[in-house]
């Protein structure tokens, strides 16, 4: 049986758990302890001790045993899985920065991989999620998303064990279920076609990239603009390339037969401001006056189109980040509240390229 002073602090302690004295704070006096459970003041001394030393109470001399504020327990810090194609190149970095600081807000540790755009990249890392525990959540950007991809398989294992998956600039429409954070790529290609139209442009080529959910919607925009303004549509002024062709791509010998093939055009629209940087630069080199004989646009308004001369017309993301965007709906999710998928619109910022 246990000692009479353990039965008093038991009951004492309960009583305050359930927050019976949440009004006073304060527990009845010593006396008036011995009375209620019959017992002896040395009793009652040595289960206020008991108590005391548990942090329930304060005991003051003079003023009585004070009950103390509890603390609320520390909620369990989440663990966040972040997938990217890549970590340190082009915009990333900016979109990175983002997530981490959302996901820090909220008690969030993160865990992150780069798929290099490589759907065997993807799987291995798809992998390693399956077989951490535990995983509170994912943000993921999808590798080659306009292609058909091999892993759904394992996003449908990860889905089925319910752990919230956000996907932010690519994804993936066959998946049913997670919810996405991308640009409007599909309003971007019309806003920069209508764009170039308004400044007199009637021959229009276009540079995309193929393997990326983002290029054919950008493309989806740029050829229904050209259809609505009854603008030519010509299949030889349009280029596409892919993840392991772009360094090809983007040599000297091959940027020289896009620019051969665009002879006749006023304007062309690039995929980015990479394509679009390095467009420029070899124009320029070649004596070709920008925007006079070829305005050139583009879309992300990043660092790339700073550093070509003349600086790229370029579509901004503004005060929209779509990794914050994508980090904030995660923790939506992760909190239980109703969310749906969304667009982050785009702001025109006009250089001298355009």
């Amino acid at each position: 049986m246990a000692p009479k002073y353990q039965m008093v602090a038991d009951s004492l302690r309960s009583s305050i758990l359930e927050g019976a004295y949440e009004k006073r704070r304060l527990l009845p006096t010593e006396h008036a302890l011995c009375q209620q459970f019959q017992v002896s003041r040395q009793t009652v001394r040595q289960a206020l001790s008991l108590l005391a030393s548990e942090g329930l109470i304060d005991r003051r001399q003079g003023s009585g045993s004070h009950v103390l504020e509890r603390m609320p327990a520390a909620e369990p810090r989440r663990s966040i899985a972040v997938v990217t194609t890549y970590i340190s190149d082009y915009i990333f970095p900016s979109i990175l920065r983002q997530v981490e600081t959302v996901l820090s807000q909220n008690n969030c540790s993160t865990l992150l991989f780069a798929t290099q755009n490589q759907v065997s990249e993807e799987r291995r890392v798809l992998k390693t999620l399956l077989d951490l525990s535990p995983l509170d959540g994912i943000l993921v950007e999808g590798t080659k998303t306009g292609l058909p991809n091999p892993n759904l398989d394992l996003y449908e294992r990860l889905i089925q064990r319910k752990i919230p998956l956000v996907f932010m600039n690519g994804y993936y429409p066959q998946l049913k279920g997670p919810l996405s954070v991308l640009d409007d790529n599909y309003a971007g290609g019309r806003m920069l076609v209508e764009y170039l139209h308004g400044k007199g442009h009637r021959e229009i080529g276009g540079i995309f990239k193929n393997d990326d959910i983002q290029g054919p919607q950008r493309y989806a925009g740029y050829i229904d603009a050209l259809r609505d303004l009854s603008l030519p549509m010509n299949d030889r002024r349009i280029f596409w390339y892919n993840t392991e062709l772009k360094e090809r791509f983007l040599s000297e010998r091959s940027i020289e037969i896009i620019t051969r093939a665009l002879e006749g055009c006023t304007a062309v629209v690039c995929y980015n401001d990479e394509i679009a940087s390095r467009l420029v630069t070899h124009l320029t080199k070649q004596g070709v006056s920008i925007p006079e004989e070829l305005a050139v646009v583009s879309f992300d308004n990043s660092q790339y189109s700073e550093l070509s001369s003349p600086r790229v017309t370029s579509l901004s993301h503004g005060r929209h980040n779509v990794g914050r965007m994508a980090a904030e709906l995660l923790i939506q999710l992760l909190q239980g509240e109703r969310c749906h998928s969304l667009l982050a619109p785009w702001e025109l910022v006009e250089k001298e390229s355009g």
